[in-house]
């Protein structure tokens, strides 16, 4: 029997449940240079405490775990973002966490995984030798495993920043949303979907790992040979099958961009609106700035800030 999509009653569920430790981000106008009819809106997820939507879905799954799994802790599998947010939401709520990383994951993330409590393994270099390694500690000391996206209390935990943007923007009409496994991409369409039917939802991936793309094309999810960007937290080699499933129902279209517009949209967004992204946090802002629509009803999700400083000036320099 095929999962159900999430609904919007889980989706407001989660925004009540996840009220203590996530913050309610932002819009920020932005974009016009000197022309009104070119100003568009960020939604700012990179204001989270830990620097990333993810904290929503991390926080949502953790928060429902049986006292049983709490006792014996977690392990998530990341590239940065979700194991800090696993790492913080533990340690909110008084859990043992495991995160295993990749060894190339960029040092501002580890650290920071770290620096809310959590054990770091480091394993290969694609989200299948993560997943594999965090399997095998979870079967080994008897953790629950929180995956990236591809659940579906982690997906209603998402869709809080559609219903956010929903009922922060009348004259919304269009959203653009990064993608990487389409966790956030998932719940953000299935909010924006039930509430404003209308709008639409555009999903963007950078050109050297557009796997939802690739999974559209051919009806069903496909994995990739490789991926290659520096938009480090949307390198998924395979969309989930719950997260496809939503890409289907509720997105009207994906597009790509390049990692020189990437770049562009990092120095962009720190010279127009003064923010710190990083690149996988830019992606939405620049397929706006690349061929989107720029008007008051756009809004481009700013989904990480976590960036290595020196990464950051060469990218702004």
């Amino acid at each position: 029997m095929t999962e159900p999509l999430v609904s919007i009653d889980e989706i407001r569920a989660a925004a009540v449940r996840i009220r203590p430790a996530v913050a309610c981000t932002p819009l920020v106008r932005a974009g016009d240079d000197g022309d009104a009819a070119c100003a568009f809106h960020l939604k700012c997820e990179h204001f989270q405490p830990m620097g990333a939507f993810k904290l929503r879905g991390a926080y949502n799954l953790l928060s429902q775990l049986p006292p049983e799994l709490r006792a014996r802790g977690v392990v998530a599998y990341s590239s940065g973002n979700h194991g800090q947010a696993v790492a913080l939401s533990a340690q909110l709520l008084g859990m043992r966490a495991v995160v295993v990383m990749p060894e190339t994951a960029p040092r501002v993330k580890v650290e920071g995984t770290r620096r809310y409590g959590a054990e770091v393994i480091f394993a290969g270099r694609t989200s299948d030798d993560r997943r594999t390694r965090a399997e095998a500690e979870a079967a080994a000391h008897g953790y629950a495993v929180v995956p990236p996206f591809d659940h579906r209390q982690i997906i209603a935990g998402a869709g809080t920043v559609g219903l956010e943007i929903v009922e922060a923007l009348e004259n919304l009409t269009v959203v653009f949303v990064p993608v990487g496994g389409g966790g956030l991409l998932s719940g953000v369409a299935a909010a924006v979907k039930a509430l404003r039917p209308a709008v639409r939802v555009i999903g963007v991936e950078p050109e050297g790992a557009a796997s939802m793309g690739a999974s559209r094309a051919a009806g069903a999810p496909v994995t990739l040979a490789s991926t290659a960007s520096i938009a480090d937290g949307l390198l998924t080699l395979r969309p989930g099958e719950l997260t496809f499933a939503h890409a289907q129902a509720f997105v009207d279209d994906l597009v790509t961009v390049s990692e020189e517009q990437i770049r562009d949209a990092v120095r962009w967004l720190h010279r127009t609106a003064g923010l710190v992204v990083e690149p996988s946090g830019a992606a939405a802002t620049a397929a706006v700035l690349g061929t989107g629509p720029r008007h008051d009803g756009v809004v481009a999700v700013v989904s990480g800030g976590n960036v290595e400083p020196d990464d950051f000036a060469r990218y702004t320099g």
